[in-house]
């Protein structure tokens, strides 16, 4: 089994500058990613995408370049395509490259596995034809595929994104139905002004808004009811917005509501995590080193708690700074005057962080769907189905698992989870961190037989 100082899970923008932070302060590094080229989901193909791309894509995204080479030029090891699926206690993360398994041990490790988007359970959201505004952005970055006429559904700065990306790869969306209303502007105007530290962003919103605007493309605010119609395939979306009920053909159905931590590896560890009240989501409890409950791991990034790539490659930096100095290649001292100055950027980048959090929750309609809405997909159980099991006596998503089998399938509950908890919560008049998550457990991806041999028989057994 080969030993690192520091094992990094991800390399997007956290992992990558945590990784080249670390061996600059004389750590041996090793960093596991299941993509083939380092970037994240954020840069994901940064390295290899073509002129016409990037212009498409915008300078943001190229921006990622810079943290790639970076990586590259560094002496940290970086495994590609492999998947990791268990991460010890003690350190020892197992993973599979190629259809062989393989076990590092560290000294530490930096959990860098970002966000996912969040789940948007609404009928119809199970068609062929669906995909999440990421997905679609995925396709852009990775192949070069457009999503043509696309009907993009929900809220959020990334509808405004990719709407004016595909605007740019020359297939305007048919249309954007977004679920903000006039009430949560104004519960986000008390943080306008701690925002404006970071003007950019926001006026780089404003003039996406501007363009969409200028190419007539047609947005419907304070939409409702949004269901998505079809037999085999996307056929149309149906939504009520501005008093009355609309209809709009398409045959592709983009959704998004904003992103959540991946504390997939985190609560395999069984980590401290707490419910983030306005981001709508669970997150890892860390200080403002990136410290987990744990000593031996820190997380940064997005799967600490949402933040955007600046704050996440911030974090990352922070993040190697800590555990340098717990593994005593430089002092607590160093450490700080070092992290301090990275922690006063960091909080500059969030200061726009509540405001928009505030501008663009996910409904009401989205965190507890109607009844007959699957929530599972892996397992077709329904919300009705988790409400039903509430009142037989349910008090968390394990005892549901139990019953249903909801978060038992491929995914794992990563689909699924958030909306059991907020179903149970709302139901048995609980908060969230009291009613809980799924235990998870390895293997965190799907494993074979011959994959779990590879990592050799105990001679002995206790």
């Amino acid at each position: 089994m080969i030993d690192y100082d520091l094992i990094i899970i991800g390399a997007g923008p956290a992992g990558m500058a945590a990784a080249v932070e670390a061996t600059q302060r004389g750590l041996s590094v090793c960093i596991l990613d299941e993509q083939a080229s380092a970037g994240g989901q954020i840069y994901r193909n940064v390295s290899k995408v073509k002129q016409h791309q990037a212009d498409i894509l915008g300078p943001d995204y190229i921006a990622g370049k810079q943290l790639v080479n970076a990586l590259q030029q560094s002496t940290a090891i970086h495994r590609k395509a492999v998947t990791v699926w268990k991460v010890d206690k003690d350190a020892k993360v197992a993973f599979s490259d190629a259809g062989r398994a393989e076990q590092i041990q560290g000294r530490h490790i930096i959990l860098a596995n970002g966000a996912m988007e969040r789940p948007v359970p609404l009928p119809g959201w199970t068609l062929p034809g669906v995909l999440t505004v990421g997905a679609a952005q995925i396709l852009m970055k990775s192949g070069s595929v457009v999503a043509r006429d696309a009907v993009i559904i929900g809220s959020g700065p990334l509808l405004y994104l990719v709407a004016s990306q595909l605007l740019a790869a020359g297939a305007p969306p048919r249309a954007l139905i977004e679920t903000q209303t006039r009430r949560n502007v104004i519960a986000a105007l008390p943080y306008f002004g701690k925002a404006l530290v970071q003007w950019r962003p926001l006026l780089k919103g404003i003039r996406m808004i501007m363009n969409l605007t200028f190419a007539s493309v047609p947005r419907f605010i304070a939409a409702t009811d949004i269901s998505i119609e079809g037999n085999d395939s996307v056929e149309a979306v149906c939504f009520r917005a501005g008093g009355k009920t609309h209809r709009i053909e398409t045959s592709i159905a983009l959704l998004h509501q904003g992103v959540v931590p991946n504390t997939q590896i985190s609560r395999s560890l069984n980590l401290e995590h707490r419910y983030n009240v306005q981001q709508h989501c669970f997150h890892p409890v860390t200080n403002e080193l990136g410290q987990s409950s744990h000593p031996l791991f820190s997380i940064a990034g997005d799967g600490a708690g949402i933040g955007g790539a600046n704050v996440a490659a911030l974090s990352g930096r922070i993040s190697a700074l800590n555990a340098a100095a717990c593994l005593k290649k430089i002092s607590i001292s160093e450490r700080d005057r070092a992290a301090f100055v990275l922690q006063k950027l960091k909080r500059a980048e969030l200061s726009i962080r509540p405001f928009l959090d505030a501008l663009y929750p996910p409904p009401q309609s989205v965190l507890l769907p109607e009844n007959d809405t699957i929530i599972c997909r892996c397992e077709e159980v329904t919300a009705g189905d988790i409400r039903h099991y509430a009142t037989l006596g349910c008090k968390g998503p394990n005892q549901t698992k139990s019953f249903c089998r909801s978060g038992m399938g491929p995914c794992q509950g990563r689909f699924c989870g958030l909306t059991v908890t907020e179903l149970l919560a709302a139901e048995m008049g609980e908060t969230h961190d009291v009613i809980g998550s799924y235990r998870i457990r390895a293997p965190l991806k799907s494993v074979t037989l011959k994959e779990f041999a590879d990592l050799g028989v105990p001679t002995t057994m206790e």
